[in-house]
C-alpha cells in the first residue's frame, strides 16, 4: 500500500476549529442546538466540536453519541469476517425542537449517515440534522450532502481515506492510501 498525508494534527485541530465556528454562524440560537457523534471517531469529533462550542460561546450544548452498527444495510454484504463493534448509544436529551449536528469523520456512499438519521429517529425526531464531517470523499450512492466539510479529498473508489485521531489511535492526521499495483 502506498499512502500520503493530507491533513497533519495542526490541520486537523485548525479544521475542527473552523467547523465549530461554522456551526455558532449557522445556528444563532445554540440553546436549540445538540452535538452528537457517530461511533467511533465521530463521537471523538463531537467531543472536540462540543468543547469549541463552549469555549467560543459559554454555551454547553447538549453532546450526545449514537451507534450505528444495526442500522447499516449492507452489514451482510461488507467482506469482513469480523463481526460490528457495538457502542453505547447516549441521547440524554430530547431531540424533538432540536437542530442536531451529526458528526463523523469521513463522509463516503452516505450509508453511515443514512443510519445515523435512522438511528436518531428511534430516540425522537428533531427539527433538523446538519451534517458535519472532517472529509468528504465523494463517491455519494445516496442523496446526501454535509452542511459542515473540513476538508473536500477527490479520491477514487479503490483508495482509502484513513482519520488518526489521538484519543483512538494515539496519532492524528489523515492519510489516503491506494494499493501497489503487482509488477510482473
Amino acid at each position: 500500500m502506498s499512502s500520503r498525508a493530507v491533513l497533519d494534527s495542526e490541520d486537523v485541530g485548525r479544521t475542527v476549529r473552523r467547523i465549530a465556528h461554522e456551526v455558532v454562524e449557522k445556528n444563532p440560537d445554540l440553546s436549540r442546538i445538540a452535538v452528537v457523534g457517530i461511533h467511533t471517531r465521530g463521537v471523538v469529533l463531537a467531543r472536540r466540536i462540543h468543547a469549541l462550542l463552549l469555549e467560543l460561546t459559554g454555551v454547553d450544548v447538549p453532546l450526545g453519541e449514537i451507534d450505528i452498527s444495526f442500522y447499516r444495510d449492507d452489514l451482510q454484504s461488507r467482506s469482513t469476517d469480523r463481526q460490528p463493534v457495538v457502542h453505547a448509544t447516549r441521547l440524554d436529551f430530547p431531540l424533538e425542537e432540536r437542530t442536531i449536528i451529526m458528526v463523523d469523520d469521513v463522509l463516503f456512499t452516505g450509508r453511515t449517515v443514512r443510519a445515523g438519521i435512522e438511528a436518531l429517529f428511534d430516540y425522537g425526531r428533531p427539527a433538523r440534522i446538519q451534517l458535519a464531517v472532517l472529509c468528504d470523499r465523494g463517491h455519494r450512492e445516496l442523496p446526501i450532502r454535509p452542511d459542515y466539510v473540513g476538508k473536500n479529498l477527490p479520491t477514487s473508489r479503490h483508495e482509502r481515506v484513513a482519520v488518526s485521531l489521538l484519543e483512538t489511535d494515539g496519532s492524528e492526521g489523515v492519510t489516503i492510501s491506494s494499493p501497489v499495483e503487482a509488477v510482473e
